[in-house]
């Protein structure tokens, strides 16, 4: 199908030209500013042939066809009246919901957090299981030490929180976890232990223990955001250094105490007590529907809305969310090994099946499994609801509780208690998701017989082009950035990590600055210089992307110092960002590195560098 074809059925598919408000392009994707997004059929654009996958985020509706984007893209502009950019605004359209803005701030804010909290729990499944071993004693000093350093982010969580949040709302990120240190200053702290009435300028204070809290900074944040913005305003730029940070605590710190904060902790003490009624009354019935609804979650990206709360509840005699959302994150593993087990003939899909399975049962991350698998085969949903709500009941019932943020893993058994109403809850989901997948199977014969036709498909790669072992030869590709290495399938991006856009990997760039790899040509380079494709002497594609939704900054904080068309030479400066300016903008650095023409290979085998630089290579290309 032709450009001109392709982005004709695109404009009909999402609503026609009346429906589209305004419409840019990045380096994968067309993203539409719809007036309604009812009027888009989702599920034709899902199914259709040259389309990747529709992806609905920040307002945008945004259909992935791939390396040719730039080319559908100036079809469209060419032969319809469609606004580009955002000329369109005033025009109206859907915006985003008060109830998306939250749950966007709430991710934004944990998402850099995972890493520490993750670790720190895994410390703690550690410990657990050296004193269930008696390896280690719980009253000896080893034993205080490491406690204390998986422990030591969660009793200071509100400051961490205070930073991270005030970072996604372009904050002073520092002046946030200042507010939230006040809160556990030894003088306050003091407070709580003080007997009778206590007041603040004769304004009652009800005086909480802030550790390992998170709800009241995340109002807090909210409210000082605003705050700093008036005051910079109306404040001298000769004084603002001082005057700003000073007047901010002076007045948040105060008024969290008095305010933000009790009201917070009822508000999550609520929530917590709800769910406790919930169980009390019917530990079954609750089990399955929160089992059942986290995957949804998920899928919604709306899932670390209840992180905050599963935190709060550590304190309150453990957390009772995680351990029945384990059973859908276990039943997603079940998946994944009986669509392994039944796709014999599918060797790309069983590569894909076992990679992802691997990467749930150890490290508790199932999302490749999720995108790449479940929503790909749609007979899929509803044996992962019934597994996972079978398994939550009884985990329910068994009243299992964990005591610190762990992922979901085979590592982190030992957090839950009991061990056994949790060990039994997550092979029920297991097996059930394994055998039911086994038996129904995933491929419907239709689309399988698109699939094989060599169309674009989700998730997985195509047939390669040489499967000659013998023959083969492998080409290494140096890194393009400095950075640490990071599994293409931990982005946090469908698109990217179920490997729609073919295999490769990610790096978290330390210094910004793109090289060329190799010997070649810029094949494409983006009026907004987030993201370049380059094309190798002897036929290699790739595109570096650099950064997450970064097409919207339009182009701040980097700079290109070639042309599309140029020849470059391995090592040449390609481009340039400014990581930090792009981070307090609100959005990640993280920086995919992908071969677009993946089915033309044998393999894309990535490196098992952590750390890279330009003289290492990311990944192997075996032709």
């Amino acid at each position: 199908m032709d450009n001109k074809q392709l982005g004709n059925e695109i404009v009909e598919l999402v609503g026609g030209e009346g429906n589209i408000i305004s419409l840019v392009h990045c380096a994968t994707r067309l993203r539409f500013k719809l007036r309604k997004h009812s009027e888009a059929n989702k599920d034709a654009l899902t199914n259709h042939p040259e389309v990747i996958t529709v992806v609905e985020k920040g307002g945008q509706f945004q259909v992935v066809v791939g390396n040719r984007v730039g080319k559908v893209y100036s079809e469209i502009m060419k032969n319809h009246a469609i606004k580009g950019g955002d000329e369109g605004a005033e025009g109206g359209g859907e915006k985003v919901s008060v109830v998306s803005r939250v749950f966007e701030y709430i991710s934004g804010t944990f998402s850099p957090l995972i890493p520490a909290l993750a670790g720190a729990g895994m410390i703690k499944a550690l410990l657990a299981v050296l004193t269930l071993l008696n390896v280690l004693d719980a009253k000896s000093t080893t034993y205080a030490v490491l406690n204390a350093a998986s422990g030591g982010v969660f009793y200071f969580l509100p400051v961490f929180v205070g930073i991270t949040a005030a970072r996604k709302l372009n904050a002073n990120p520092f002046v946030g976890g200042a507010i939230a240190a006040g809160l556990l200053e030894p003088n306050f702290t003091a407070l709580i232990e003080q007997s009778g009435n206590i007041n603040f300028l004769n304004i009652p204070l009800l005086a909480i223990d802030y550790s390992s809290t998170v709800f009241p900074m995340l109002i807090a944040i909210a409210i000082y955001a605003m705050l700093e913005k008036v005051l910079k305003k109306y404040t001298p730029d000769t004084i603002q250094l001082f005057f700003v940070p000073m007047i901010s605590l002076l007045i948040m710190v105060p008024l969290t105490a008095l305010a933000f904060g009790p009201f917070a902790e009822y508000v999550s003490a609520g929530i917590g007590s709800g769910i406790v009624f919930m169980l009390d009354k019917s530990a079954i019935l609750t089990g399955i529907l929160i089992a059942a609804a986290w995957p949804i979650l998920v899928i919604l990206g709306v899932h670390w809305g209840i992180t905050p709360i599963s935190i709060a509840n550590f304190s309150r005699g453990g957390d009772m969310i995680n351990p029945i959302t384990a059973a859908a994150t276990f039943a997603q593993m079940g998946i994944a090994l009986g669509v392994y087990l039944r796709a014999r003939k599918n060797k790309n899909l069983q590569s894909l099946s076992i990679a992802a399975l691997l990467s749930g049962l150890f490290a508790g991350v199932t999302e490749p499994i999720l995108y790449g698998i479940i929503l790909r085969y749609k007979k899929l949903i509803p044996i992962l609801l019934a597994s996972g709500g079978l398994g939550g009941a009884f985990i329910a019932v068994f009243d299992v509780r964990v005591f610190t943020f762990v992922f979901n893993s085979m590592f982190t058994i030992p957090a839950y208690s009991p061990m056994v109403g949790y060990v039994i809850g997550i092979s029920i989901s297991f097996a059930a998701a394994t055998i039911l997948t086994f038996i129904i199977g995933a491929e419907g014969k239709k689309k399988e017989g698109k699939k094989e036709e060599g169309k674009a498909e989700v998730a997985a790669t195509a047939e390669p082009a040489v499967t000659n072992m013998k023959n083969s030869q492998k080409t290494e590709l140096s890194s393009p950035l400095v950075g640490e290495m990071v599994p293409l399938e931990n982005v946090e991006d469908p698109v990217f990590s179920s490997g729609a856009m073919g295999k490769g990997v990610a790096v978290e760039p330390t210094e910004g600055i793109v090289y060329a790899p190799f010997d070649g040509e810029v094949s494409i380079l983006f009026p907004t210089k987030h993201a370049i494709g380059l094309k190798s002497d002897d036929g290699i594609e790739l595109l570096i992307h650099v950064g997450l939704d970064t097409v919207q900054l339009d182009g701040k904080h980097f700079s290109a110092y070639v042309s599309q068309g140029e020849k470059v030479k391995k090592g040449t400066k390609l481009v340039t960002f400014d990581i930090e300016g792009i981070q307090k903008e609100g959005y990640q650095t993280t920086t995919p590195v992908i071969v677009t023409n993946t089915d033309q290979y044998l393999d894309v085998v990535p490196s098992t560098f952590k750390h890279v630089n330009s003289k290492e290579p990311v990944f192997t290309v075996i032709k």
